[in-house]
């Protein structure tokens, strides 16, 4: 076949060259001729045309470093089962929703029918690694990559037309959409990464403060007597009197101050008042010599001023001098006249320099002093202020101390004046008591009522009670088994009383109980009852047997007919007058 009869126009070489550039062949013509002569068989594309597709096995899909400025090119992709073709380059580009924070997951819609799973694989594996894929039957998935770089790169295959094979089936054909996709495990690790990143920001900006933190004082301790001693012999150091006020206040502000210490406190106060008084002597004579050295100094000043003035017109008197011997004495020849003004100029360096020696030490001497004098005046003023709240707290606490002690006098003297009420009322009573057997007589038998009464009032629970009755508790027992022993006429033995008093006090034995029902014969009485085995003690009480209640009835209608007011108090405790 000959070589012109296969011969055919091309309208657009590079258009050919780079279909063959992609197919990894040299851009030859149908004739055999190369096309661009500035191929380079070592590189396998050519310099003059575009570069190869990015989307090709072994290339990135997109340039690393690709200017906004330069168009991207996109170029036909090539895969084992099908083939992916470029959109129209003038179109305008697909429209995507917002990226989502974190966005790993990309929606691709517009799928061939026939599409399945691992072609999706096939296409999208290139991007990246792929964690899952969620396929639809609507012709759409969800793909999830691992990196978030990854959905850049699949963005990039947005609007290209997809086909199966060489199949022109509707079936087997599509065009890609890839848009990004809002997923909650997308959003969840980049919380996660974002709650990390701010735990790592908190965490090192701690350590910086923590860096960067003055330390802490050290602890003042509690007030003890070796404590109290050191600290005033600190008071009385001029270096150590700062940290000592310090803790003195601290002391005063904590209330360690009470009646046993407050001498102490006192003598520290008065130290350290005393040391105030002469750090402000101090300080108002250095204020004194810094305000003699300023008034030294200016009038130096004024002297050097003056000196000044006077070397300036010696020196214009030298000039004229020497002007006047110049057109007097020419016949002298001028080396005489170089010579004076030699000797002239010497002095006069002499003068200056002695000058500048005097002023110089004189400036020194008042750097030294002035640095000196600020760096006492503030150590002297801080020492003052401590003072003065250290004495500040003291007042606060001493009056304090004054009012407590005032509310305290108060209390005693009230407390004095019921005292004494009560005692003129005790008298009064006594009175009352000594005066009421002679202005009333009463029979014998209710005198003593009206006498224990009396004497129950006067007596003071310090010195108990008279007779068998020791104390409170026996009279309480007496009492309760009277109660119970009247209840029981016929008499109950020594263990039933006691089962019944343990119920109330389980410390009760029954010897106790015995020994006390034997203390007293008129009121209780012991009687044996039974025959033989069944014999058995039973305790009664007898305390109503020998009263003559007949009797008793006619005392009180006397004592009412005598004195109404003795038999109010008779009828209104008869109970305690009979016992």
């Amino acid at each position: 076949m000959d070589s012109n009869s296969l011969s055919m126009p091309i309208s657009d070489p590079n258009a050919w060259a780079t279909a063959m550039n992609n197919l990894g062949m040299a851009p030859i013509s149908l004739t055999g001729q190369p096309i661009m002569p500035d191929f380079d068989p070592s590189l396998g594309m050519m310099t003059g045309i575009a570069p190869m597709n990015p989307m090709m096995p072994g290339l990135g899909i997109v340039p690393t470093a690709v200017s906004q400025d330069i168009p991207i090119v996109k170029e036909i992709i090539h895969c084992k089962s099908c083939t992916l073709f470029p959109p129209n380059p003038n179109l305008p580009p697909p429209a995507t929703r917002e990226r989502p924070p974190g966005c790993k997951t990309v929606f691709v819609g517009g799928l061939p029918e026939n599409a399945t799973e691992q072609l999706i694989i096939e296409v999208f594996e290139q991007c990246g690694g792929i964690i899952a894929i969620r396929k639809s039957k609507k012709n759409f998935c969800h793909i999830r990559f691992a990196e978030e770089e990854t959905v850049d790169k699949a963005l990039f295959l947005s609007g290209y037309r997809i086909r199966l094979g060489s199949s022109t089936d509707k079936k087997d054909t599509g065009r890609l959409h890839v848009d990004f996709a809002q997923a909650r495990d997308d959003l969840y690790e980049w919380e996660c990464r974002q709650r990390m990143l701010a735990r790592e920001e908190r965490h090192r900006r701690r350590i910086e403060e923590d860096r960067f933190r003055p330390p802490s004082p050290p602890p003042i301790v509690h007030y003890s007597e070796h404590e109290c001693s050191q600290l005033g012999e600190k008071i009385k150091d001029d270096s150590k009197f700062p940290e000592a006020v310090r803790v003195l206040l601290t002391w005063v502000e904590r209330g360690e101050v009470n009646r046993r210490n407050a001498n102490n406190f006192y003598s520290m106060i008065q130290s350290s008042n005393s040391h105030i008084r002469r750090l402000m002597n101090e300080k108002a004579t250095h204020e004194k010599e810094m305000e003699d050295a300023k008034e030294k100094n200016i009038h130096n000043e004024e002297l050097m001023g003056i000196r000044r003035e006077e070397e300036m017109e010696m020196s214009d008197d030298d000039t004229e001098d020497a002007l006047e011997s110049k057109d007097s004495d020419d016949s002298a020849g001028p080396l005489a006249q170089v010579e004076a003004l030699k000797e002239e100029n010497d002095s006069l360096r002499c003068q200056l320099d002695a000058y500048r020696n005097e002023l110089e030490l004189l400036k020194q001497e008042q750097g030294k002093a002035q640095p000196q004098r600020s760096e006492e005046d503030a150590t002297r003023q801080q020492q003052l202020n401590f003072l003065q709240q250290a004495l500040q707290g003291m007042q606060k606490q001493l009056l304090k101390l004054r009012d407590d002690l005032k509310q305290r006098e108060m209390e005693l003297e009230k407390n004095s004046e019921d005292k004494q009420q009560l005692e003129s009322q005790i008298e009064s009573l006594k009175e009352q008591i000594q005066a009421f057997p002679t202005s009333h007589s009463l029979p014998e038998t209710a005198i003593p009522g009206v006498v224990s009464c009396s004497q129950e009032k006067e007596s003071s629970p310090e010195k108990g009670l008279s007779g068998p009755v020791k104390s409170e508790r026996e009279a309480l027992l007496l009492g309760i088994i009277s109660t119970f022993l009247h209840v029981h006429p016929f008499g109950a033995s020594i263990e039933y009383i006691c089962s019944y008093l343990q119920r109330l006090d389980t410390k009760i034995t029954t010897s106790e109980v015995e020994g006390l029902l034997a203390q007293l014969p008129s009121t209780f009485r012991m009687e044996l009852s039974g025959v033989g085995a069944s014999l058995e003690k039973r305790w009664k009480f007898c305390g109503f047997d020998a009263m003559d209640w007949g009797k008793i009835e006619e005392i009180e209608q006397k004592s009412n007919n005598q004195s109404p007011s003795c038999s109010e108090r008779l009828s209104t405790n008869p109970g305690r007058t009979i016992a």
